[in-house]
């Protein structure tokens, strides 16, 4: 980050040997072809140049901070060839007047002198003054010759006095001056420049600079997300990447007039441990930042799925029991994105002491109230501080004590003091079984406000994972895969900020059952400990739900919980994905799928823990995720187990549950007597139960007016948006025919839309009604009027056709979609149902997956009743609920037969 360490650079001449490389051009002979053949020179220099730092980038994979150099080292030399060329051979000037003079320095990576393989040749060209032929030609023959040499530059051409003008206005040009660097040309007329710039521009306006860096440093973090712990993060820009470390570079140098970022440590910012942590954390991102540009042959910043398992690869990780080489990697890619947050916390707490006004903060507002209790701590400008260096150390258990207090008196911890609680967790192991430092930490767990927020401060400073050492075993995993959008930490810090949002009431528009449900629940720690623990095993091989329920049995009482609430905390646990596997996978209208529900649940209350954690749960995985869909799944699933488990299957029966959605409908409808008898006669009674009120309204409808046509019933479509799915419902009302289902499945995937649930029913005359949701490629509702109609046309063209289509083919896979390997299964589930066969697939999601899984059904024989689509992230998970042509389950032959011809057609 510091100007061009040359000396960093092993063997340059290795890389390009500027003084033979000048005699040669210089030995050229004149004529037309000279600048040509001086190209020729300059593009085989460059290409074995790289060829040379790529070889050393493979050889030694964590010497990123040395290969960025040396990149920077090769682009240096060839400017000053390309240079030498121009003014010497193509425009030679023995007798320059004072305007014909021209700097060359280099801004942005150049100017530090560090640039990865595609990075940018980012070069400001000074000269006295415009519009001289001789500057502009130089400036002009230089710039060809440098894009002929395949690099991408970025340039600007500015007087002195623009310099200013320009700075003054624009941060972006202030700061690419700031860390400006002479490479070539007149260094004299740069040095000029850049007094002046120090004089009139950086002053005394090192406040104005440090809030617009502040500013800026923000907009880019909720630009990328706004955490460090984003399973593709941005290395570069991202939260915890190197541009974090370079906004604190430029900070050092404005203010303190700082030269390397190790005179940060001279200027107070940084002791020398810190200092060591800042090295580390900027060689190990410069090292991945220069593989990632040369594994993907351009200028990529995003850390994607399909570069880590290759990065991987390349900086010598391996497999581990229960974590994979690329999730090894990954984890100590976080933990370093980590480490940049700490030391930006300590550089602003630093920088605040020096700048800020006595009594108050340096652009911060100062909190003036003095709270209720300090317990031996001290206020420091409204933040938490401690009095001592050894404070934390005399009494372990005031690093647990710290965090509450902040907590429960609204209070900012000073960065002192995070530094003291960092360089002292380890003291927590002694007071890890204390009483008192568990009842403090339950308190902060259940605390209700800024509960996420002092989780995370403990977090970073090492606390949290020091305390409770198998929540540390989790601090930075990702899970690879496009399910989880953030590292296993911080997925269960957010999901228990949501649990407290929901707890507070925050989030009743969002989630009313939560809401109301967390207020009946008789112990909130239980469900607030079993969401801290129901991630806690991933990475370890084996089941992490068993796993984490056996971790709950041994913590539950060291947090003082007595032993029905541990219980209670090991049994969500090991059932947590239950509720949401029964949803999304199984057919919920069918009386079989409750009733196994509810005799694994067997409580209102442990329903409705399981309920709220399922929400925070599926919430807290990443933007996105949450659906009204799942929403809808979830809240009818648990209603219909709430009902079973307070009145009990006697008493509120399938007859007369059936009975009543007939009369509902018919009071919607307005139909006679006679007309809702019949209707209601030609549904199957798994109709009634599983479609909602209106979906009854609008297909009753339909076949009305299908029906009320002369002659045959011709296939009637219907799409609907559904507010509740927040998806399209398309109905179809046509005569029953083998394949039916597949036609259907395949005319929508030719069309471009994904289908998320679909219910299929068989009238007592033979016609067939089939409800589906279905969703674009971006997972919303068709609202365009014509692309309904495209989709309308499309299944109508189907449906009309006497030939059966052939399956559509799967699509060639991206890169990314290549980097997860997921073999494909097939799983019959004899006791799911007691009238159908049911099979579930897992398999790579593609767009044609549903279509050609339908097609492997309709060939062998059998008939889909319910399908239910489930995707989480690269994977998909599709239920059937199958019988045969006669309306009965399938023989066990007959299931084996139909489950090898979905694998297969998985597999294909």
């Amino acid at each position: 980050m510091q100007p061009l360490r040359v000396g960093d650079v092993d063997d340059r001449r290795t890389i390009i040997d500027r003084r033979d490389l000048a005699d040669r051009i210089a030995g050229l002979p004149p004529g037309p072809d000279l600048r040509d053949r001086a190209v020729d020179l300059l593009k085989q220099a460059n290409e074995a140049g790289r060829e040379e730092i790529a070889r050393r980038v493979a050889e030694e994979p964590y010497r990123g901070r040395v290969h960025a150099a040396a990149y920077g080292f090769l682009a240096d030399q060839l400017v000053r060839l390309a240079d030498d060329f121009v003014r010497q051979r193509l425009y030679p000037n023995a007798n320059p007047s004072s305007g014909e003079r021209i700097a060359i320095a280099g801004v942005g990576g150049t100017g530090r002198g560090e640039m990865a393989p595609h990075s940018d040749l980012d070069l400001m060209l000074i000269v006295p003054q415009r519009k001289l032929a001789w500057n502009e030609q130089v400036i002009e023959a230089l710039l060809y010759i440098l894009w002929d040499l395949g690099l991408t530059v970025g340039q600007s051409v500015r007087t002195p006095s623009e310099m200013l003008t320009l700075s003054r206005d624009d941060m972006a040009i202030r700061t690419a001056i700031l860390e400006s660097r002479w490479i070539w040309g007149d260094e004299q007329l740069y040095d000029q420049s850049m007094a002046a710039f120090r004089r009139d521009i950086v002053g005394d306006s090192a406040a104005e600079f440090v809030a617009a860096k502040m500013k800026e440093r923000d907009e880019r973090h909720e630009r990328l997300g706004d955490t460090r712990y984003l399973v593709e993060p941005n290395v570069k820009d991202g939260k915890g990447g190197l541009r974090d470390l370079h906004t604190l570079y430029w900070i050092g140098k404005y203010v303190f007039g700082v030269r390397s970022p190790a005179e940060l440590v001279d200027a107070g910012l940084f002791d020398a441990r810190e200092f060591r942590r800042f090295e580390r954390a900027e060689r190990f991102l410069w090292s991945v930042r220069c593989h990632l540009h040369l594994e993907a042959g351009r200028a990529e910043e995003r850390l994607g799925f399909d570069m880590q398992r290759q990065i991987a690869a390349a900086m010598n990780y391996s497999d581990r029991p229960g974590k994979s080489a690329v999730e090894r990697f990954m984890q100590f890619y976080f933990l370093n994105a980590k480490a940049v947050g700490d030391l930006t916390g300590v550089f602003l707490a630093q920088l605040d002491e020096r700048m800020a006004k006595s009594g108050s903060r340096f652009a911060l507002p100062t909190i003036r109230r003095r709270p209720r209790r300090l317990e031996g701590f001290q206020l420091d400008r409204g933040r938490l501080t401690i009095p001592s260096a050894q404070f934390l150390r005399e009494e372990p258990v005031r690093l647990i004590q710290m965090f509450r207090l902040a907590q429960s008196e609204g209070l900012e911890i000073h960065p002192d003091a995070m530094r003291a609680a960092a360089r002292e967790a380890r003291q927590v192991d002694a007071v890890r079984d204390d009483p008192q430092a568990n009842a403090l930490f339950l308190e902060i767990l259940t605390g209700k406000e800024g509960t996420d927020t002092v989780l995370r401060w403990m977090n970073e400073a090492g606390v949290f994972g020091r305390f409770v050492p198998d929540f540390g075993r989790v601090v930075a995993q990702m899970q690879f895969d496009m399910y989880h959008h953030y590292t296993v930490d911080e997925h269960t810090i957010r999901a228990i900020g949501l649990l407290a949002a929901i707890d507070r009431g925050e989030l009743k528009s969002d989630h009313p059952l939560a809401t109301a449900l967390i207020k009946q629940i008789s112990s909130r720690r239980t469900l607030y400990v079993a969401v801290l623990l129901h991630d806690i095993a991933k990475g370890r091989g084996g089941d992490h739900s068993e796993l984490g329920a056996e971790i709950a049995m041994r913590l539950g009482p060291r947090f003082g919980l007595d032993e029905a609430e541990t219980e209670t905390v090991a049994w969500l646990v090991r059932y947590h994905l239950l509720l949401s596997a029964t949803a999304f996978k199984r057919d919920i209208a069918d009386p079989k799928t409750i009733e196994d529900f509810v005799g694994r649940v067997k409580s209102s209350e442990r329903l409705k823990l399981l309920f709220i954690l399922t929400v925070v749960d599926i919430r807290a995985v990443g933007p996105g995720v949450w659906t009204d869909w799942k929403r809808t799944l979830l809240k009818t699933l648990y209603e219909a187990a709430e009902e079973r488990l307070r009145l009990g299957h006697k008493q509120h029966g399938r007859t007369e549950l059936v009975a009543e959605k007939k009369e509902a409908l018919g009071r919607k409808l307005g139909w006679t007597g006679d007309a809702m008898r019949a209707h209601g006669k030609r549904l199957p009674d798994s109709y009634w139960l599983a479609e909602p009120l209106n979906w009854q309204v609008a297909n009753a409808r339909q076949m009305a007016e299908a029906e009320a046509r002369i002659g045959p019933v011709e296939p009637s479509i219907r799409l609907a948006s559904d507010k509740e799915s927040g998806a399209t419902r398309v109905s179809v009302f046509a005569e029953d025919r083998p394949g039916l289902f597949y036609r259907i499945c395949a005319a929508l995937t030719r069309a471009g839309a994904s289908i998320i649930d679909a219910r299929i029913h068989t009238t007592s005359d033979g016609m067939a009604l089939d409800n589906l949701l279905i969703c674009d490629q971006q997972g919303r509702a068709y609202r365009d009027r014509r692309r309904k109609d495209r989709l309308t046309a499309a299944l109508d063209a189907v449906l009309s056709d006497t030939e059966v289509p052939a399956p559509p083919p799967f699509t060639e896979m991206s890169a990314r979609d290549e980097a997860f390997r997921i073999a494909p299964a097939a799983m019959v589930a004899p006791a799911a149902s007691t009238r159908f066969t049911v099979i579930e697939v897992h398999a790579r999601d593609r767009p044609a997956l549903l279509a050609r899984l339908a097609h492997a059904i309709f060939d062998s024989g059998a008939i889909v009743h319910s399908a239910h689509v489930t995707t989480y992230g690269e994977r998909a998970v599709d239920t059937f609920y199958l019988t045969g042509q006669d309306g009965r389950k399938l023989s066990a032959d007959a299931a084996e037969l139909v489950r090898s011809a979905l694998l297969g057609a998985a597999r294909a």
